[in-house]
């Protein structure tokens, strides 16, 4: 299948960066948000992106306005009928993701491939949102912030998704130079089920006081050699978004250290979120 119009849903951290790379790589991308001036604030916000890329000289001008000229932005799911490949990338949630589906599945064309950047939730979920026909060419095509750094796709296979599908979705993901990895449609996937209980833990050191967050943070990048640390990157993740793959986990597994800890929960209902709000785990601008 010929992939050439992209409708991003979600124009946030991950969406802007899913238009951007797919723009970059000469699709013609559509931006939706319910809100137009947020579909713009995401274009926007790509145009900043590929202008300090020109400025440090790692993009050409006439590529930057190239890429521009291929995006746009738009307030009106109907635009969706004309797109190839349909990415949601919206907040973690199930209703907020089925409610979406729901309505993208009246208005897309027969043929388009639905892909969600879910980082936790079961495709088979998500999937059951459509018409039965369409669960075939819905997939999971979950991206890493940031999406123009991360070279990785993770691609999660429902129950009814064809093998078309899944070579269609690893045929963009070679033009976008990206590395797929095949996960089961399980909670988490991969690469969640791996880091959540890290990150995990470290919050409840931080929480029996074994040390400060600052310790706890440096241990990780000198002592294991990770590039952030663990409560600098649940910060960078969002804390509400940790605590939504948690959640997914534990009540999907069931196991103890899937459980969302408590000093993160406080976190959330207080309204700090990490950098996008300020606080976090650390204070913003730090």
């Amino acid at each position: 299948m010929t992939i050439e119009r992209v409708f991003v849903a979600g124009a946030g951290l991950m969406g802007h960066g899913i238009a951007q790379v797919h723009a970059v790589i000469g699709k013609h991308v559509i931006v939706y948000e319910p809100d137009l001036a947020r579909a713009q604030a995401g274009v926007t916000r790509i145009a900043g992106n590929l202008d300090r890329a020109v400025a440090k000289g790692r993009l050409v001008a006439a590529d930057r306005d190239a890429t521009l000229g291929r995006l746009s932005a738009t307030a009106d799911p109907a635009d969706v009928a004309t797109a190839d490949l349909v990415i949601e990338a919206v907040f973690e949630d199930a209703g907020v993701k089925t409610a979406l589906w729901r309505d993208l599945d009246r208005l897309a064309k027969p043929g388009a491939i639905f892909a969600s950047n879910t980082s936790s939730i079961s495709i088979d979920l998500l999937a059951a949102a459509v018409g039965e026909a369409r669960r075939q060419a819905f997939v999971g095509m979950h991206f890493f912030s940031p999406v123009p750094v991360m070279p990785l796709v993770e691609l999660v296979r429902g129950t009814a998704t064809s093998d078309t599908t899944v070579a269609a979705i690893r045929e963009v993901a070679a033009e976008l130079g990206m590395t797929v990895i095949a996960s089961a449609d399980r909670p988490g996937f991969i690469v969640n089920r791996v880091l959540m209980p890290l990150l995990a833990e470290a919050m409840r050191a931080l929480e029996e006081g074994v040390g400060t967050a600052e310790d706890i943070d440096a241990g990780a990048r000198l002592g294991l050699r990770h590039p952030m640390g663990p409560l600098e990157l649940a910060d960078f993740i969002g804390l509400d978004v940790c605590v939504g793959i948690l959640r997914v986990l534990y009540d999907g597994l069931g196991q103890e250290h899937f459980r969302p800890p408590a000093i993160l929960e406080r976190l959330v209902a207080e309204g700090h979120l990490g950098q996008k709000s300020g606080r976090g785990f650390h204070v913003y601008p730090r």
